[in-house]
């Protein structure tokens, strides 16, 4: 304050003493001048005479090029340093400039009445402001006090009207420049705090003056500083990691809770965490951990897909980096194709879908890969019994761009050999997998990244038999930041999933089988901040598929197979979608999103007509239209609203609601219970519609104990319109009119889903509970298209009680004890209920679909994790994991089938897949 007064003081007796003169006009060219040749020219062509630290204006970058006629120089000094931080006041034929701040040459109105008392605020001496006390000689710069730890964000602005402005910025290492996530950041006396996010940067919308900002982290020294916030700006800081041990420390992150977000039903893996989980043969599962949590299945052990709120296997879409990952499983289902020493987060929507995704009914696995260490080279990996994992970090141009590589192999299929199933004891299988990708942050307004991946499975089930098949995609993101305001994503993403099938025996019927599915996408996102309660988000994107539905081809000149390949399909699928953020207060969130999407089946193709009032069949085909290459056959449509609301009661009590359609225009067709590598998809056509859905859900959310537990209670109800299905003994593969083995019924699903979760202290983890149900209904005018009588009946993959528990204790800081176990509720069956005689033939009189229901699922495991020394300095930290899987050794059914003996009786066997403990151990490594 006294510093304020003393400044106004003297500009006062300025005022009193010298009469400005400001009208006095010249005329001056300036091409590609830096500042500060450019204040040096005006200078010269006038009477003024200039001051200023040469700290402020040394900067080459901005060059300043202009004709100006006839102008005052007050309007060339505004309109030169109108991208500046300076400002200036014209004393006489003195011209005084300063940093950020402006000097009011005039007092408000009942200033000494109405001054507010002095605060008690740490402000600087006299001293550090030289503009007053420098002799005002021929010199024309001087020098600042460097000492000054006040940071000035923005260039103040006397006619703005203001209060808040954002300020971000990024966080990194001093030592490493590597960027530091999760950084608690707090503003001193105020109620406004953040974190970091996974790539350092943060935000904060502060208001005008003088902000104390405090820094904190486990690992690294506390950092305060100073800001005075005179307008949006960026602030980036360095810190330095800790030297000296401390007892645990509890950061929190109250940014990212779950009582504060607005999506609800959102899953978010704990990429790190995951090492403590322990599962078959010690391979760290992304997938297989989002299972444990509420409203997340599968349909058996080994099983490829996932059940997300009593949808199918095909309703989830699975994203990596942007490209659809079509097959997300390795080894018939044991394993996920999902690197997790390459990824950054994993995400999972079950509800609350964000506008921008689109495609599928059920849930969103937005899964992103790591960048790359832009300082130095470091790497992570893992070596177990049956598979082993390498990733590297490479620099490319220092703190600039950087590549990451991972890879993972099998190299022994002996755990085939102790599986119960005697067919798959005499199998083979192997698989491996690769990712690279690319980033180069080129400046501060534009980031690219660059990811290539492919995966690989080769499989024997029999000796004349080998299936394979493999995922390959390509990504390619453009982060463009336009102004403060206003940022964009431009991606174009490829994906490809296709297996193929060779059969060679001692016959002539040796064949080649396949089958291919390809697309390509283009987005545009875009985000604008209107202001502190407004968010935008606005984009389109069009995506182009592709599909061979199969072929086959004889290999053996004399074969008699006729070769057969099923006609391709083509389509484009489109959307644009809008969606706003709105802040009504600190209690209540809204996020109000609407998307369109539309559907085009394209040519070439030939397309069946079938003869109205009957049910499709090959019988009832009437004749075919043949369409030309790009013809659009087919359309579908529709609106996409997405709403979502969060009120807080407390700071840490918050309910949530959501409602979200959505639209699917592909479709799996699969013959078996679970999602097999030989399952193919069919895209929406004349005689296909596409899949609909809507989801209403409600949620509690609340944090416990200084937020060191987060508790969760979740209600959904979804009802779905054309979900797919087959007609008894129906024929998929290779079937020119597969359309006529396809029946579209109605889906209603609805669930309660619990969790408790603990992230600190020495025993963490969670526990989640989901009583679910899902039901679908075949209805028709026809009787051979009707399944139990046209009434609901349990979908295959319909669990009501899943239980799961995944706790971790911590001995010491290197050794910890985990376990995981599971309960869920038998999946449904078809069981034989007796025999009945037609003509000369016994058949089997079988229940209704799905009226029974396997035995219950439970398995424990059991893991003890060891931790290498924590010294900071060392060639690389070691981690073991020592794991036993199904420690009970319980015989958890995989499937129930039914066989005819010689005497005509019916019997029953049960198949598992791991019957007994299956113990591992891996040695994992971070340099």
């Amino acid at each position: 304050m006294k510093k304020i007064l003393l400044s106004l003081f003297i500009v006062f007796s300025f005022q009193l003493s010298f009469a400005q003169n400001t009208n006095e006009k010249l005329s001056i060219t300036f091409k590609d001048e830096t500042l500060t040749n450019a204040l040096k020219s005006i200078e010269e062509a006038t009477k003024y005479k200039f001051y200023f630290d040469p700290t402020w204006v040394n900067s080459e970058k901005q060059l300043i090029s202009g004709t100006y006629i006839d102008v005052k120089i007050d309007d060339l000094l505004n309109k030169i340093l109108s991208k500046t931080d300076l400002n200036y006041i014209i004393l006489k034929n003195k011209v005084i400039f300063t940093l950020n701040s402006t000097i009011h040459d005039t007092l408000p109105a009942n200033y000494f009445t109405d001054a507010p008392a002095e605060t008690n605020q740490n402000t600087n001496t006299d001293s550090e402001n030289p503009v007053f006390h420098q002799q005002y000689d021929s010199l024309s710069t001087f020098t600042v006090n460097k000492k000054s730890s006040i940071v000035f964000i923005g260039k103040e602005n006397k006619e703005s009207t203001r209060k808040t402005f954002t300020v971000s910025g990024s966080i990194r290492n001093e030592e490493t420049g590597k960027a530091e996530p999760n950084i608690y950041i707090k503003v001193r006396n105020k109620n406004i705090n953040t974190s970091t996010d996974l790539d350092g940067n943060y935000s904060l919308q502060l208001p005008r003056g003088i902000n104390i900002i405090e820094i904190k982290s486990l690992s690294h020294k506390e950092v305060v500083k100073t800001l005075m916030v005179y307008d949006d700006g960026q602030f980036d800081v360095s810190i330095n990691e800790k030297s000296n041990q401390l007892d645990e420390v509890v950061i929190k992150k109250k940014g990212q809770k779950t009582t504060e977000s607005v999506v609800s039903g959102l899953v978010s893996i704990d990429i790190e965490g995951i090492k403590n989980v322990p599962l078959i043969l010690g391979e760290r599962d992304i997938l297989k951990v989002a299972t444990t949590f509420p409203g997340i299945k599968t349909t058996g052990e080994g099983s490829a897909g996932f059940n997300v709120r009593g949808g199918k296997d095909d309703q989830n879409l699975i994203l990596l980096d942007n490209a659809v990952l079509y097959n997300p499983q390795h080894f018939l289902g044991f394993f996920s194709a999902i690197n997790p020493y390459t990824t950054k987060k994993a995400d999972i929507y079950k509800g609350s879908i964000p506008a921008d995704f689109g495609g599928r009914l059920s849930s969103v696995f937005d899964i992103a890969t790591k960048n790359g260490n832009p300082e130095k080279f470091s790497g992570e990996g893992a070596i177990g019994l049956i598979t082993s994992n390498l990733t590297l970090s490479v620099p490319i141009e220092k703190n600039k761009s950087s590549i990451i590589v991972g890879g993972r192999a099998t190299y022994s299929d002996w755990i085939l050999k102790a599986l119960d199933d005697e067919e798959l004891k005499n199998s083979q299988a192997g698989f491996y997998d690769g990712i690279l990708k690319y980033n180069n942050a080129i400046n501060a307004n534009n980031n690219l990244e660059a990811t290539a991946y492919y995966s690989h499975d080769r499989f024997s089930l029999s000796s004349d038999s080998i299936y394979k098949y493999s995922n390959r995609l390509a990504s390619l993101k453009w982060d463009h930041t336009f102004n403060k305001k206003n940022k964009a994503a431009f991606i174009f993403t490829n994906s490809e999933y296709k297996f193929n099938i060779d059969y060679d025996s001692d016959d002539i019927n040796s064949f080649d089988f396949g089958y291919k599915v390809n697309e390509s996408q283009l987005q545009a996102k875009f985000s604008y901040q209107l202001n502190p309660k407004h968010t935008f988000s606005y984009g389109l994107a069009s995506k182009l598929y592709n599909v061979s539905p199969g072929y086959q081809h004889p290999t053996k000149p004399e074969a008699t197979l006729v070769a057969t390949d099923v006609e391709k399909e083509k389509a484009l699928e489109s959307a644009v979608y809008l969606s706003d953020s709105y802040k009504f207060s600190d209690k209540l969130l809204i996020d109000l999103g609407l998307r369109y999407s539309y559907y085009m089946s394209l040519g070439p193709g030939q397309v069946n007509t079938y003869a109205p009032g009957l049910p499709l069949s090959d019988e009832t085909v009437t004749g075919t239209t043949t369409y030309k290459n790009n013809e659009v056959i087919q359309t579908y449509g529709g609106l996409e609203p997405r709403i979502a609301a969060r009120y807080s009661f407390t700071e840490d009590f918050s309910i949530k609601a959501g409602y979200d359609v959505t639209r699917q225009y592909i479709h799996l067709l699969s013959s078996n219970v679970t999602q097999s590598p030989t399952d193919t998809w069919k895209l929406s056509d004349s005689n296909v519609k596409p899949q609909t859905a809507q989801q209403v859900s409600l949620g509690l959310f609340k944090t416990l104990k200084d937020e060191e537990y987060e508790v969760s209670l979740e209600g959904y109800y979804k009802r779905s319109k054309n979900i797919l299905d087959y007609k008894v003994g129906a024929q998929l593969l290779l079937n020119q009119n597969v359309e006529t083995e396809l029946l579209q019924g109605e889906g209603k699903a609805y669930g309660v889903e619990l969790l408790l979760k603990k992230s600190t202290g020495r025993l963490n983890g969670w526990i989640g509970y989901t009583y679910s149900r899902t039901f679908i209904k075949l209805d028709s005018q026809f009787s051979s298209e009707i399944v139990n009588n046209g009434e609901y009946f349990p979908a295959n993959f319909d669990k009501p009680h899943d239980l799961s528990a995944i706790l971790n204790y911590r001995f010491t800081k290197r050794y910890s004890l985990s376990t995981n176990f599971l309960y869920q509720t038998g999946r449904p069956i078809t069981y034989p209920i007796g025999t009945f005689q037609y003509g000369n033939s016994q058949y089997t009189l079988y229940s209704d679909r799905n009226a029974y229901r396997i035995p219950d699922y439970i398995r424990l495991d059991i893991g003890i994790n060891i931790e290498g020394n924590h010294k900071i300095k060392k060639l690389a930290h070691s981690f073991w994991n020592i794991s036993i899987y199904n420690v009970l050794g319980r015989n958890n059914p995989y499937s129930i089938y039914f066989v005819t003996d010689q005497n005509g009786k019916v019997k029953g066997y049960k198949t598992s897949i791991f019957s007994i403990p299956v113990p591992s151990i891996t040695y994992n490594f971070k340099f």
